[in-house]
């Protein structure tokens, strides 16, 4: 069942009987239907040269090394608390969670005492890849969805989670907010389709944000991600979301001169493709983070902001340089080190992928001392 001809087959047969359906169901089909989406073929290579995509973890150990170096950092500034939990959302194969448990038990004991681990993450076979992985701190892992997790102290940790969340897609038509769905034309290709609005929060989310689409603009709106941060909020009752992705405020993101067509995106071998309907499972659909969407959701959820910059700036104030040092002192051979350190280049370079992410920074109970713009 991981062929997607089988699912672009049971997509049709759903159309055909019940309707256009709308692009948040096509798309939360394309990519994670149990049997053939996206993320969850085992057949397909997501990664590297064969893949899709470049992930900050995949491209450097520095990435999630400095990652637990800022976590251990925030263990601190909750109290030192004997036990707490780290939840990634969208955790893989385990590689940042492995480097980051690693982390901590080299350089910070206490930390590594006190943490509980729990990956988030829906792929039955990345899940599998990942208790492998991981097979050394069994003991401090668990796997469970971020609904099943409530935790007193904690940190939920997201990177690249809400630009692959299923969104909607709406085109202002005559004055007024149309919604864009999936349909099948006369040869069974599957074809935009425009509806009235599958529900009133497409409109509200445009009310709150102050913004309206120009005459024929077409957008996305990402409903999935507010609703994911407030899960995430109520995992925790103490503690911070980290939150690494890219995106643009609103007033950007619906610039009518700069996205008239929205930010919705197909990728395929690393080559953008054209039609977004196309074969769906086998390529990765992706659309820019609203961060003032999001940080509206933050505040609705009783978050408060602590840091949002870009992930490069973030990084180096985070320690990445010392911690770079570190790990290359600890290496044997000037081939390692040297891979090391250019793995470690691609996420600080000027005009390199770390300039095009930001990092929202949020904090739940207590008081955000810093704001970072």
């Amino acid at each position: 069942m991981t062929d997607p001809a089988t699912l672009a087959a049971r997509l049709r047969t759903r159309i055909a009987q019940s309707g256009p359906i709308t692009f948040h169901d096509w798309m939360a089909a394309a990519l994670y239907d149990e049997h053939a989406g996206y993320y969850n073929r085992a057949d397909l290579p997501h990664w590297g040269r064969a893949g899709d995509y470049r992930t900050s973890p995949e491209r450097s150990p520095v990435f999630a090394a400095t990652c637990a170096r800022y976590f251990a950092d925030l263990h601190a500034e909750l109290g030192t608390p004997a036990r707490w939990t780290l939840i990634e959302c969208g955790a893989g194969a385990g590689d940042f969670a492995a480097e980051v448990l690693a982390t901590f038990a080299r350089d910070y004991s206490q930390v590594f005492a006190a943490t509980r681990y729990v990956l988030d993450e829906q792929s039955a076979d990345a899940r599998a890849r990942a208790q492998t992985r991981l097979a050394t701190y069994a003991a401090r892992v668990e796997f469970r969805p971020l609904s099943d997790v409530s935790a007193p102290v904690g940190i939920v940790f997201a990177n690249e989670l809400l630009d692959a969340l299923p969104v909607h897609r709406v085109v202002m038509r005559g004055g007024g907010l149309r919604e864009l769905c999936v349909g099948l034309d006369e040869e069974g290709a599957f074809v935009w389709a425009e509806h009235a609005p599958s529900t009133p929060r497409l409109a509200e989310h445009f009310a709150r944000l102050d913004v309206t689409l120009a005459e024929g603009q077409t957008a996305e709106v990402n409903l999935a991600a507010a609703d994911w941060l407030a899960r995430a909020a109520a995992a925790i009752e103490t503690g911070y979301l980290v939150i690494f992705d890219y995106g643009a405020d609103a007033e950007e993101l619906y610039d009518v001169t700069l996205r008239p067509a929205g930010t919705l995106r197909a990728f395929q071998g690393h080559q953008l493709r054209d039609d977004l309907l196309a074969h769906p499972g086998a390529q990765d659909l992706t659309a820019t983070v609203n961060w003032t969407q999001i940080r509206q959701a933050a505040a609705a959820a009783g978050l408060s902001t602590v840091r949002f910059a870009r992930q490069d700036e973030f990084l180096l104030r985070a320690g990445l340089l010392a911690q770079l040092e570190q790990m290359t002192a600890r290496l044997n051979s000037e081939a390692e080190r040297i891979a090391l350190r250019v793995s470690a280049r691609e996420l600080i370079l000027p005009g390199g992928m770390s300039q095009s992410f930001q990092v929202l920074v949020l904090r739940k109970g207590g008081t955000a001392v810093t704001s970072d713009e």
